[in-house]
């Protein structure tokens, strides 16, 4: 938990979120998966109030407890509930970090379901800031569960969600979010010229995205 609680942020989040604060809009910003704090608390350093969300207790209270030692607790709200139903009026934030979360989703439907919910939370033009998992992290030749397309076992036992560059943007605008410059698409991890192997890190997609959606 110690680790958790000292991991640094996201450096490519925190430049995204100071331009979005300079570009005059709102300061709401939501952190799913937020865990022990290790954006939300820097976020709300640099005058953001966060609301973040994480199924774990222990989490929680490790986040709030960062937020205290650091001074901002007043701009923190934390609240134990899942990515899919996010306890949330419509339209109420203008930043959403989804940071290592929409990749833990067991199937094509709660990932969908997840990113319908950050849709319907996100103010017009409200900034995405998505880090996931790539499906170059597998061989080409593994196949998906059956009837989803983009879960796989194989990196680590359990159903997780790799996707494809298409499928992400594709994905996004379903749900009304347009691929944003700010923070090209990036790809981390990845063997340049080699085919992946099973073993290893996993292979992440970092990108921002803006809300066009109603």
């Amino acid at each position: 938990m110690s680790g958790f609680a000292q991991s640094p942020p996201n450096a490519v989040l925190m430049r995204f979120a100071e331009a979005e604060a300079e570009r005059g809009g709102g300061h709401c910003a939501l952190d799913l998966g937020c865990g022990a704090g290790r954006n939300a608390v820097p976020l709300a350093a640099k005058g953001w109030s966060v609301f973040g969300l994480d199924l774990s207790w222990p989490m929680l209270v490790a986040a709030a407890a960062r937020g205290a030692e650091a001074g901002v607790a007043d701009h923190l709200t934390w609240a134990m509930a899942p990515m899919e139903s996010i306890p949330a009026a419509d339209r109420s934030f203008d930043l959403i970090i989804a940071h290592g979360i929409w990749n833990l989703a067991p199937s094509v439907a709660l990932f969908r379901r997840a990113v319908e919910e950050a849709a319907r939370v996100a103010r017009p033009d409200a900034a995405l800031f998505v880090f996931t998992f790539s499906r170059n992290t597998l061989p080409p030749d593994v196949p998906p569960v059956p009837g989803d397309p983009f879960i796989f076992t194989q990196f680590s036992g359990r159903p997780q969600c790799f996707l494809t560059e298409d499928q992400l943007l594709q994905e996004m605008a379903l749900v009304g979010f347009e691929a944003d410059p700010a923070v090209p698409l990036t790809e981390y991890n990845r063997r340049r010229g080699a085919v992946a192997t099973l073993g290893g890190p996993p292979v992440i997609y970092e990108a921002s995205f803006r809300f066009r959606g109603g």
